[in-house]
């Protein structure tokens, strides 16, 4: 037997909404839609013309679905995100902070990482530049 990993569920609110945000962070296209549900996946996980691409192929995409409730806690998960080597990682925090991240203290001190929210508050790091 083998198993995968397939994506990331990301609880929210406004399912299309936080969708289009980490879209544009990651700058990752949304290859489904719908009320109760939003996909998104790497960019080179997509062909033009091609209706569905192999999960093996595309890798783990990040899934958005509606919740009533809104974030109460500190998330138990998070995505480390990373800018590549030879890049700025303060001018994409700063990118981030433009584009509606807050920036959060969870107790992580001065460290080479900088923690942040999305704008439904759940939290995620930038790490320093590295390929």
């Amino acid at each position: 037997m083998s198993i995968r990993w397939y994506t990331v569920v990301i609880d929210c609110r406004d399912v299309a909404a936080q969708a289009a945000w980490w879209g544009q962070v990651l700058g990752w296209p949304t290859v489904y839609e719908a009320p109760d549900e939003v996909v998104l996946v790497p960019p080179h996980a997509v062909e033009p013309g091609a209706d569905e691409v192999p999960v093996e192929r595309r890798g783990p995409g990040l899934v958005f679905v509606p919740v009533p409730e809104g974030k109460t806690v500190k998330n138990r998960l998070h995505l480390d995100l990373a800018p590549r080597a030879g890049d700025d990682q303060a001018a994409e925090v700063q990118r981030l902070l433009d584009l509606g991240a807050t920036r959060v203290d969870v107790g992580q001190g001065e460290r080479t990482w900088v923690v942040l929210a999305d704008p439904e508050g759940n939290e995620f790091c930038v790490l320093s530049p590295r390929d």
